[in-house]
Parts: structure tokens; sequence; C-alpha cells
């Protein structure tokens, strides 16, 4: 399911929206610079490698640095490919305008924020010993998504199905049944990889899925009192 738009105009100018897709933006385009060694090394750096973390926390606390941990931060901004970048950012500009309406400019941004990094730290939980950076603002827009089912349940998705991949089928539904199809997909792969892989590898799940539960626990607290 592809969403196209949604049926809620955003009342303001989302700025705070679209200053976080111009810096994805800006890091990808530095990115596309990169040979792929360097490429590798920047994933590495500045993505969520569980191991890493661990061995700073607990084989040797006194060396750790806040590079460390501000990887759980900075992975929110790094995208692996084109295909990575352009679905993670049209999935925030489809849903993050009316979020960022209800929430106000600085209220948004610290809720993003904030479901980026519970996001890393569900993925880390899971897959302490990983070797592989976790990279991507999913799990931030997860946060994000859960937010504007909540807020906007009855607000229409109108959504692109490939039929056969090939046949387009354009449907409208409701927000809270998209994004709750959406949700239970990545509760699907995520249980299964967990049950049958074990290890990180490929798409991040369960970093959607703790920042979609972060973003549906937390999102009153960042409603402005006016848009409640």
């Amino acid at each position: 399911m592809i969403p196209l738009r949604d049926t809620i105009p955003a009342k303001t100018f989302p700025l705070v929206n679209w200053l976080i897709i111009v810096v994805n933006l800006a890091v990808f385009l530095a990115e596309l610079r990169m040979s792929e060694s360097q490429l590798e090394d920047f994933f590495y750096q500045f993505g969520l490698v569980p191991s890493k973390v661990m061995t700073a926390l607990f084989a040797d606390p006194s060396s750790v640095r806040l590079g460390v941990l501000s990887t759980f931060a900075t992975n929110i901004f790094i995208h692996g490919n084109f295909l990575h970048f352009i679905g993670n950012m049209w999935f925030l500009f489809i849903f993050g305008d009316n979020v960022e309406d209800k929430m106000g400019k600085l209220n948004y941004l610290l809720f993003y924020l904030l479901a980026g990094l519970l996001a890393g730290m569900t993925h880390f939980a899971l897959y302490i010993h990983s070797t592989v950076p976790a990279i991507g603002a999913s799990g931030a827009i997860s946060g994000i998504m859960a937010a504007y089912m909540f807020l906007f349940p009855r607000s229409r998705i109108i959504t692109l199905i490939p039929v056969f991949y090939i046949l387009p089928l354009f449907i409208s539904i409701r927000a809270f049944i998209f994004i709750g199809i959406w949700f239970l997909i990545q509760l699907i792969n995520g249980a299964s990889h967990l049950l049958f892989h074990g290890a990180a590898t490929g798409i991040a799940f369960w970093a959607h899925i703790g920042g979609f539960v972060a973003g549906g626990l937390l999102f009153r607290l960042f409603v402005r009192k006016k848009g409640r």
C-alpha cells in the first residue's frame, strides 16, 4: 500500500517537517558523493551499531564517549539507498504536517526526535550483539504515524495498491485502518524475524514497532492545549 495523500489539509505551513526532510536530503546527497568504503565507514560511525554501544557501556564504561551514544540520534538522518530515503520522506510528507499542526513547531520536533530515540533503543534492546548498523528515519516516522492515527482516525488516505505489481488500484482508506494494517505488518514481520532469524539484518522492524508504540503512548504530552 502506497499512500498518495490524505484528505486533511495543513492549517499552517509545516516548517519543521520540511526542515527535517531537507536535513535528511542534505545527508543523503553527501552520501552520494562517498565511495563504497567511505559509505561503509560512515554507516558504522553514525549508524546505530548495538554491539559497539554494548562494548562502550559494559566492556569498558570509562571509555564511553558521547559519539557512541549520539548514534541513537544520528542514525535517524541516514539512509541506505534512494528507495529507502524517498520512501521514508514520502511517509513523513504525508503524515507529518497535520501532526505538526496539532503539536506546534518545537513540540513536533521534540516528539519526532524522542520517537526516533525510543525506536533505536527498542532495536538495541533486542539485538544487543548485532554488528549491523541500523539507519533510517522510519522509527521516528512510525511515531508520527501513531500520533496521526489517534489524532485523525477518520481522515482518509488515498492509497495506491499495485495489483500483481502491474495494475494500479486507487482506494480511499480511513487513517486508522491504513496505519493499523501497516502496524500489523510490522508486528508480523518483527515476530517472524525474531523467531526465525534472531539477528539484525535488513529492515529494522522492531525499531518501527518501538517508535510506533512510543508515539502512541506519548503524543498527548506534546499536543497543544488548543489542539486537544
